[in-house]
Parts: C-alpha cells; structure tokens; sequence
C-alpha cells in the first residue's frame, strides 16, 4: 500500500516543500530511504522502528520503501523523522491515509515515540505558508512538536498544532481525540516590556566626541571603529550601543526571530526576538563561525547580527582572513555560501563596530605612559586590516584616556533614553525618505540615491574636494561622508546638508591618513 505525507526541508532560510511517499509491499524485510538523503536521515529507519513498536503500533515485517520528493533536493537533520512514521502507519492502514491529506508533518521522534522540537521551525512554517498561497488549496495543518507549536504560530495563515508523541498523532488521525490550535498573538510579544538594568549611557564619564560619534552612527546604521589605549572604555561604549538603536517593528523581530529559529536560540518561552542582535564574538573565532558554512551550512555571527551589531573587540587580533570575509557582506548586505549541491544565501545587514589599542602595547600617544613598540610594529599592527576593510568602515573614533580630574568632575552623563529619542525621530525621517525604495537608512544609499537626497551646497564641495585630495580618499570613501553628513543632518532636523555637516563627517576619517 502507498501512503503520502508533505513535510519540509530547511536550506539556509529558506524552506522548501517535501512529499514522503511511503510503499509497503512483499518480499524480505527491509527499510530503505531514497531521494537524496543525509546520513542523519538514514538514520531515521532506527528511531522510527523503535518509535513505532515503543508506541504500541506494529512495524512490518516487510519490504518499505520511503521516497522523499523531490528527489534532486538535498535532506538534512531529523525534522523528517515524524512524516516518516506517520507515512508507515498509513501505509499500513493503522491510521487512515486520508486523514494525512492536508497535513504538514515536522518533528524528530525519540524511541519511545515522543515527538521532539527542532531548529527553524519558524523558518518552516513561513516557507509553508507561501507555498499555500501559492498553490491557492485551501488552509493546511502544522502538526508539529508542542516546543515548537508557539514558535511557529507566530506566522500567520497556518492552523498549528502540537502533538506529544506518536500516539496522540494516531489518536487525532483517527477522530478520537481533538488537538487545539496554538494560537500565539505577536503583538502582545511584541510589546513585552524590556529587561531591567540594561547598561545606559550615564554610566559612561566623559569621552563625548566618542559618544557623539556612537549616536551618528547609531541614527545612520554606520560602521564605526573605536581606537584607544586600554581601558579607556571602548569596550563599555560599545556594550551600550543597543541602548540607544531604534526599536524595532515586528516585520524585523519576526525576520529575527526566524534566523535564531534555524540556529536553534529560541527559547520555547521567548518565541519572538524584539531586542536587536548584539553579537561578540571571541577573536579566535574562524570565517566559518563568523561567515557561517559547516558540512550542513549554518547562519554565522554575521546573520545572526543581522538588524543588530557586530562588536568585534581587539579588531586586529581577528585573522586577517576572518576581517577580508567580511568586505562582501559589508557592501551586498548579505552571505553566499557555496557547495557542490547547493548555494545558500543568508540575510547579513548588520552594524559593524569594532575597537582596537593604537599599536601591539597600547600606549602609542599616551600622555602618561611610554609606549614600548618599534615603528616596524606599530605599522605591521596597523596593517592587519587593510585599507579596503578599513574604507567600508564609515566612523573613525578617537578614544583618548582621561585625566582623574575630569573623572572626579565629571556629573552622570545623558542617559540612553534621551540618546535613542534623537535617533529615533533621525530614523523616522530616513524611513519617509527612503519609502517604496527598498532600504530604510543612510548608510544603504546606492549612488542614485545619494545624488537624490543629497545634494551639496558650493562651500560644502569646496570643503569635500580639499578632504578628497589632502587624504587621497577613494570614491567609496567620499561618498560614505556624504552619507554620514546627511545623517548628521537628520539628527539636527536640517533638510540639506550644509558645510558644518560635511566638516564633521570628514573628522571621522582619521585613519584613511594611514592607508
């Protein structure tokens, strides 16, 4: 007997629409599984075996034969598992094959027939959800693990249902038991209050050129570096730099929440994400782990920054092959990660801060203390990233140690709140403008549009081109001033850019000297 099941498969966030077609017929027993397999689904024929006598059903002690279509599409991981068993129940005729119909199957199975969560279970739904509306066949069934049922109800459109083991499965296909439909509601999630005791900006003393700079590019989306010797609170700057981001819509925090799904960081009782990422990788951190790829390619610190910020702390310690890989997601907003079977696309539109010490000692124009390095260091320190990496980074921030004097002197500082209300209203600005085009901030301007919205008076040409020539900028680097500049605009509420603008913008462009 033939039995039908559609479940589906994960490649890099993209979900794609699987048919498990299960033949049961004579001959010696045995269990095969065809169309393009992983070991970690072939593995499947063992826990769904035991899954299925623990369960209390009979497993047939004949030829089966399990088909997973298309057959030129690679299968991964143990999300399979459910429709695998449900597909030899059917066959069997120990639940009605037309009970299925309709019906998406999605879960790992442990052997005594429990079914178990899996990463990307919002991925999932959402790519099922699209290929219901494409196919225009009436409403379609999740059935699923209940860890992943709220997770994935926050996508609109698909009944979702969680199941607890394969005996509730048959039960439900039988018509004797009823599940309810997990219903999550996003805005409620949505608005859950924030965490207590986040860092604040008030905490910080002095360094206000620094915490100008952070505001710019926190109004503007820049990439920004933070030089300084040590201690001198580059580090405490950056951790603080969620603080005064823009919050986010629920488009981005289910746009989020689906990129950590697929890496498995959702937690069953925080299923939406609505704090921009903050990642921090360590320094001994490899392009796979930063980039993303693996035998079974997964989302790397870059996408999983994406609408947040990457903090890279001791800039120069990274691998120069780790910094050079992050050039293309830099300037294309996103990762391309090649293989023999498959390329993989993954969304990278994320903050890039960075700190690093002026040369190998840190003391290199310290007021107080003697720096110990060679000019041969401090250069080969500097070259590390190179000019290329370093011109796609749009803020160049001085960082200087303070005296104990303006430590004792110093008040309690602006607070984050007022910080992010002035970004706020910048970004509000930035989102009229740029509305219909596709992007929502300055520093995702194409050449067209920067010569849209950004028109520049005689003085501030005048005062650009003398920049352009004293430092030798690239055309990369002449126009992300310009972005900077409208950003700095933006945050005085000014329609055009004026020549104050630009002479700010080009301050922060300290290190292209080096380069």
């Amino acid at each position: 007997m033939l039995a039908k099941v559609a479940t589906c498969a994960l490649l890099g966030v993209e979900g794609h629409y699987v048919l498990v077609e299960t033949d049961v017929a004579g001959g010696l027993p045995n269990f095969n599984l065809v169309g393009l397999a992983a070991t970690s689904v072939k593995e499947a024929r063992e826990r769904v075996r035991a899954a299925i006598k623990n369960s209390g059903f009979d497993f047939p002690a004949r030829r089966i034969t399990v088909n997973m279509a298309p057959a030129d599409l690679r299968k991964d991981g143990t999300a399979y598992d459910l429709a695998i068993a449900a597909g030899v129940l059917a066959a069997t005729g120990q639940v009605p094959a037309g009970a299925l119909q309709g019906k998406i199957l999605i879960g790992e199975l442990s052997l005594d027939g429990k079914i178990r969560g899996v990463p990307g279970a919002m991925a999932l739904a959402s790519a099922l959800r699209g290929w219901q509306e494409e196919r225009e066949e009436g409403r379609y069934e999740l059935l699923l693990s209940r860890e992943n049922a709220l997770e994935a109800s926050l996508v609109d459109g698909l009944a979702v249902k969680g199941i607890a083991d394969l005996q509730e499965l048959a039960a439900y296909l039988k018509g004797e038991a009823l599940i309810p439909e997990t219903k999550a509601d996003p805005e409620k999630i949505f608005k859950k209050e924030k965490e207590q005791g986040q860092l604040d900006f008030k905490e910080v003393k002095g360094q206000h050129a620094a915490k100008r700079a952070l505001e710019i590019s926190a109004a503007g989306n820049h990439n920004l570096i933070l030089t300084g010797p040590p201690g001198t609170g580059k580090t405490m700057l950056a951790r603080r730099i969620p603080s005064i981001l823009p919050s986010m819509t629920l488009e981005e925090c289910l746009d989020v929440s689906k990129i950590h799904s697929i890496a498995g960081l959702l937690k069953e009782e925080q299923p939406l994400i609505n704090e921009r990422p903050f990642r921090m990788p360590h320094h001994s951190a490899t392009p796979a782990g930063i980039l993303g790829g693996g035998r079974v390619p997964q989302p790397g610190e870059v996408t999983l920054a994406h609408r947040g910020v990457l903090f890279l702390d001791e800039f120069p310690e990274f691998s120069r092959e780790v910094l050079e890989s992050l050039r293309q997601p830099l300037e294309d907003g996103e990762v391309v990660i090649t293989r023999a079977e498959m390329t993989m696309r993954y969304p990278a539109s994320f903050m890039l801060v960075a700190s690093r010490n002026p040369c190998p000692c840190g003391y290199f124009g310290h007021p107080r203390r003697v720096c110990t390095c060679t000019d041969a260091q401090i250069r080969r320190y500097h070259l590390k990233s190179s000019g290329p990496l370093m011109d796609r980074i749009d803020l160049h921030v001085e960082v200087p140690s303070l005296l104990y004097q303006e430590l004792e002197a110093e008040k309690e500082g602006e607070g984050s709140a007022a910080i992010r209300h002035r970004v706020e209203e910048a970004r509000s600005i930035q989102r009229k403008r740029f509305k219909g085009s596709g992007i929502e901030c300055n520093a995702a301007m194409s050449p067209r549009q920067l010569r849209a919205w950004c028109p520049l008076d005689v003085e501030s040409r005048r005062l650009l081109r003398r920049a352009f020539d004293s430092f030798a900028l690239s055309i990369r680097a002449h126009d992300r001033i310009i972005k900077v500049a409208r950003t700095i605009a933006d945050l005085e509420g000014t329609k055009n850019i004026k020549a104050p603008h630009i002479a700010e913008a080009i301050q922060y462009r300290s290190l292209d000297r080096e380069f």
